[in-house]
């Protein structure tokens, strides 16, 4: 059982994000655009503050560190409100004013802020950094920034503090006990969020709470488990760099949510998209709840969701890491793995048996291939007339790694599967429309290259004669609206091959070709 308790298992193999991996560096350190783009990205919240944050912006621009507790008349510095189960916060008794205080202090060649915020803690009260992991509602970002009157230590002036305070949950159902600094702490109190001692600190829990800051540890992490079916799992072979979460580990795809996601599987979809474009997977589901440590050693929850798929690892355009592989669970032993993905992938293959029949067969290697081949990504899009012969096009999500916004067919990348099947199943996925294999005809082809770096693509474009369905948004992560065009009036934004294609249809040309004299 895990510091989680039941609901959560041993360490995953999750991408962690940057802001999950604040770190104390001193070859790293605070620097002023960062806390810059944290005061902003807070005032962007909280935009009526800024009068009062007026100090801290001059201090920003301004030529002295701004974190340095030499810099008068004020400077940075960070605090933390920690919340148990209860919702209840911890507070410290300061002996040098008598109050009671959330744990906090100066920066101290931390990298981030809130790696000052977190070594704090940890120094006054002795919690450890995996007894807490970050809010699904905050996450990395500050609760408030507070202005007051510093209380000067010896040969110092007055002055004052520009206080970032961050959320952490206690992750312990029960409290550890507390080892508090004796320089500094004179005692400890948990208390209700309506007790608070800051005001202003007090008023962003309680609104916080209304958004749902209960106290109650939740993933903030996803990651995806993708398997073949046939007992192959697709793990991501990290870079060898310092400052990253088990560089040079496989481990699985997946990454840290941001304020903007609506969902943990919303965030899965983005971080798929921006790592490896080309892999798409039509369904994930949840299936383990497990959690790993940050670089600096916070406590990471992180939902596993499961998908099938079974293309080609080469074919996807991979943005982070080194490469993608298939392996077996019997290839485990030989690699360097992330922790706790061993177990996690010999138990899912554990539950989920191969499916009947042969085993996909094995990858082509790009090494594989004949001298000078180029390996192509292969493309299927449905060609679909009403009786109006109008033709069916689909309006793209916004936030859509690929022609955000733009008019598209519906279409897909080919798998492990025949073109005319692939083109079935993601009529019927996407749009809810069932067509029949033997009533497709292939009515266009375009060769395409978006640019010199990019892997070429096949595009073929088949008509459906018959189907039955009335087209339905099945993806709206991918698609918002499906509508049929006039193909002589088509919309301002379409895909440029798009219409290239309808344009070759209503010709009766086979083949076109796009990019190439671009190389």
């Amino acid at each position: 059982m895990s510091r989680l308790g039941a609901t959560f298992a041993r360490p995953t193999a999750a991408n962690l994000p940057a802001p999950l991996l604040p770190s104390r560096g001193d070859d790293v350190p605070l620097t002023r655009a960062h806390i810059r783009k944290t005061a902003e990205a807070y005032l962007a919240r909280h935009p009526h503050e800024r009068n009062s944050l007026a100090g801290l912006l001059s201090l920003l621009d301004g030529v002295d560190d701004p974190a340095d507790r030499a810099t008068l008349p004020g400077h940075v510095t960070c605090s933390a409100a920690v919340i148990d189960r209860e919702q209840r916060v911890l507070h410290i008794g300061h002996k040098a004013t008598g109050l009671l205080l959330n744990p906090g202090g100066h920066v101290d060649g931390d990298r981030t802020l809130l790696a000052a915020a977190l070594r704090e803690v940890c120094e006054e009260t002795g919690l450890r950094p995996g007894d807490l992991c970050l809010t699904p509602q905050l996450l990395g970002a500050p609760i408030d920034i507070d202005v007051h009157d510093a209380n000067p230590a010896k040969g110092e002036g007055t002055h004052q503090h520009f206080d970032f305070r961050f959320v952490f949950y206690l992750v312990p159902e029960q409290h550890p006990q507390l080892t508090l600094q004796d320089k500094e702490v004179s005692g400890a109190r948990w208390l209700d969020f309506a007790e608070v001692c800051s005001r202003t600190l007090r008023a962003k829990l309680l609104a916080a709470r209304e958004r749902g800051l209960d106290g109650q540890p939740e993933p903030v992490n996803a990651s995806a488990l993708i398997h073949d079916g046939h007992g192959r799992y697709l793990l991501h072979l990290r870079d060898q760099r310092e400052g990253i979460w088990a560089p040079g580990t496989f481990a699985l795809l997946g990454g840290g949510r941001t304020r903007e996601d609506v969902s943990l599987e919303a965030t899965l979809r983005r971080e798929l998209a921006e790592e490896t474009p080309g892999l798409e997977v039509a369904h994930l589901t949840p299936y383990a709840r497990e959690e790993a440590t940050s670089v600096d050693g916070l406590a990471v929850p992180i939902e596993v969701f499961q998908a099938r798929w079974s293309g080609d690892p080469e074919t996807v355009d991979l943005q982070e890491g080194v490469l993608l592989r298939w392996f077996t669970p019997d290839m485990l032993e030989r690699l360097n793995l992330s922790p706790g993905l061993g177990d996690l992938i010999r138990r899912h293959a554990a539950e989920h048996p191969p499916a009947g029949g042969p085993p996909a067969p094995p990858r082509l290697l790009r090494d594989e291939a004949p001298q000078g081949t180029e390996l192509h990504i292969v493309g299927v899009h449905l060609y679909l007339e009403d009786a109006h012969g109008r033709i069916l096009l689909g309006l793209r999500h916004p936030d859509s790694a690929y022609a955000g916004n733009v008019w598209h067919f519906l279409a897909g990348h080919c798998e492990r599967e025949e073109a005319v099947s692939c083109l079935v199943r993601e009529a019927e996925e996407e749009a809810g429309l069932v067509i029949e294999p033997d009533n497709v005809e292939l009515v266009h082809l375009v060769h395409l290259v978006d640019s010199p770096s990019a892997r070429p693509r096949i595009g073929l474009i088949f008509r459906a004669r018959t189907w039955s369905g009335t087209p339905s948004v099945r993806e709206p992560d991918r698609c918002v609206e499906w509508r049929f065009w006039n193909p002589k009036d088509l919309p301002a934004d379409v895909v440029p091959y798009t219409r290239q294609a309808i344009e070759g249809v209503l010709a009766g040309r086979l083949y076109s070709h796009r990019g190439w004299d671009k190389r």
